[in-house]
């Protein structure tokens, strides 16, 4: 049970507040910094890197003991840094050509208001969305009972599951573009599935939702894992994804679609 003397509300307004500043002032850089590189793609590593400084900011205020701020920290510095990094070195090796979804917002955008207007509020909006998703790490630091709970360390299982998997569906993607280029890959884990890296990427956050929930509040955290899977499955993952690899290798990836899985990793049908 939380100590009936520490009112909570407070704290978490204050963390929160300075969440929305921090992330708001970072993707304003960061808008500053894709202008003069003319690469707006760079605000998706950007705003995996956003979630790292703002669980950071999270512990510098938080009341929690050391332990809890540390099964908060150090999966999510993991997670944000591998993903972070593993996105800036593919927007590297393709700049300065942009990612499609840019290219399309950049149309959308000249034909609005104009390219730079809509790009800044649009890096406001993921820096706002990084406050939203954030929720799942802010609640364990608001819990300063001592102590680690079951579910807690089962989150943290289930992130290492995740990222384990993330990790290593990235790996053989990378390996298998780099030997046979322009192919549809169907190997290892996209065997299984035709988006493992989406599949451990809810895994991920489950997890992190588990860890909330050894907390007060934490079932308020559910949502969390609820939109990522929603993201994935209905807006920016698997549709754009399935559209480009149909766009760029027709028939083959057709076949591939007819005996692999979307997204649960599943034995390939024959």
């Amino acid at each position: 049970m939380m100590n009936p003397l520490f009112n909570p509300l407070p704290t978490s307004i204050l963390m929160l507040l300075c969440a929305v500043f921090l992330n708001s002032t970072l993707m304003a850089a960061c808008f500053r910094f894709a202008k003069r590189i003319n690469n707006f793609s760079i605000v998706d590593s950007a705003w995996a890197f956003s979630f790292l400084a703002t669980t950071w900011l999270y512990s510098a205020l938080s009341p929690a003991f050391i332990e809890r701020r540390l099964l908060v920290l150090i999966p999510v510095s993991l997670w944000s840094l591998r993903l972070g990094l593993h996105l800036f070195f593919r927007i590297k090796s393709h700049h300065p050509l942009e990612d499609g979804r840019y290219l399309m917002l950049r149309e959308r955008y000249a034909a609005a208001k104009g390219v730079d207007h809509g790009f800044f509020w649009f890096f406001q909006y993921q820096a706002w969305s990084v406050v939203v998703l954030s929720i799942p790490f802010l609640i364990p630091m608001l819990n300063p009972e001592p102590g680690i709970s079951r579910i807690e360390w089962c989150g943290a299982a289930l992130f290492l599951i995740g990222v384990s998997g993330e990790s290593l569906a990235d790996q053989q993607l990378r390996n298998f573009r780099r030997k046979q280029p322009g192919r549809t890959c169907d190997h290892g884990l996209w065997r299984y599935s035709r988006h493992p890296n989406y599949f451990f990427e809810v895994v991920i956050w489950i997890g992190f939702f588990l860890i909330a929930l050894g907390s007060p509040y934490g079932w308020c955290a559910g949502f969390a894992p609820l939109l990522i899977l929603h993201l994935v499955l209905n807006v920016t993952g698997i549709p754009y994804a399935e559209s480009q690899s149909l766009n760029s290798r027709g028939e083959e990836y057709r076949r591939y679609q007819a005996r692999t899985s979307r997204f649960i990793p599943w034995p390939p049908r024959s």
